[in-house]
């Protein structure tokens, strides 16, 4: 009869042997999951803490619940961090899986994904950087533009710190579709692309006029999640880095995010009490 360890390795391999479908899956799902969250927040939440509550008061919520999501990120972290080391279970099930995506992933969805995984490239961010620092500088909203640069390069600062501590070496892989260099935990192209384009959707809603957010908000948000995860997912297709190695990633990385933007917000309440 089969242990509970050796079923949930059978279950992780036939995940991984069908990893394009579960992407597409997953992918749904969560675009599903925002646009409900989306709905809710929009019809409910937004127009009672506005009709109802100061400014401040409206702030302060924000921040709570931002902070909660900070620490449920972090918790994720090092939940996947403390399960790490040679013949943990956690490592076993990695090498599980990234060996399954290897021996049932064609070549022409490797292609694919080597393409995709250039939106977390470190030379794409500083191309995205410097573009939407000059044009939030163009529009007069100079007071963004540390916020969304504090974003990326404190990113980067701290996932090479990470990196540097825990030292894991990465996955095999043999097809030469991508370079890569340094240590695997946490992926760094994960909470790029989780950092970037978040705040890239933070900034869009935040500059956009009521109409347009309300229009346009939505796919911008998807678009942002989307291509967040496609890029995460990648470095696991690409056999770049392990599974845990991509939800750590993409955990700092939504932790630095909801920090940075909490304190684009605060920037923003200062910056509008002075000019009041």
């Amino acid at each position: 009869m089969p242990t509970d360890a050796s079923l949930l390795t059978e279950m992780v391999y036939g995940l991984g042997s069908g990893a394009l479908a579960a992407f597409f899956v997953a992918l749904v799902l969560l675009c599903w999951t925002a646009t409900g969250l989306w709905g809710l927040t929009q019809h409910y939440w937004v127009p009672r803490l506005r009709s109802s509550w100061p400014p401040t008061l409206f702030l302060l919520v924000h921040l709570i619940f931002g902070f909660a999501l900070v620490v449920a990120a972090a918790g994720v972290f090092a939940l996947l961090a403390q399960g790490l080391g040679d013949g943990s279970s956690v490592a076993r099930l990695d090498e599980v899986f990234s060996g399954a995506i290897r021996q049932n992933t064609s070549r022409e969805t490797l292609q694919a994904f080597a393409l995709l995984t250039q939106f977390g490239d470190t030379a794409t961010l500083l191309v995205l950087l410097l573009v939407v620092s000059v044009a939030l500088a163009l529009l007069n909203r100079q007071w963004l533009v540390l916020p969304w640069a504090l974003a990326l390069l404190g990113n980067w600062l701290l996932n090479a710190t990470l990196k540097n501590f825990f030292a894991r070496a990465r996955p095999v892989h043999e097809h030469e579709l991508v370079v890569t260099h340094g240590w695997s935990f946490p992926s760094g192209h994960a909470s790029g692309a989780v950092v970037a384009y978040g705040m890239l959707a933070y900034l869009a809603l935040r500059l956009l006029p009521a109409h347009w957010v309300r229009r346009a908000g939505l796919p911008l948000l998807l678009a942002a999640i989307t291509i967040a995860f496609t890029t995460a997912c990648s470095r696991v297709f690409l056999q770049v880095h392990y599974a845990s190695d991509v939800i750590a990633g993409a955990a700092s990385g939504l932790a630095w995010l909801l920090v940075c933007i909490c304190s684009a917000e605060l920037a923003r309440h200062y910056h509008q009490t002075r000019r009041a």
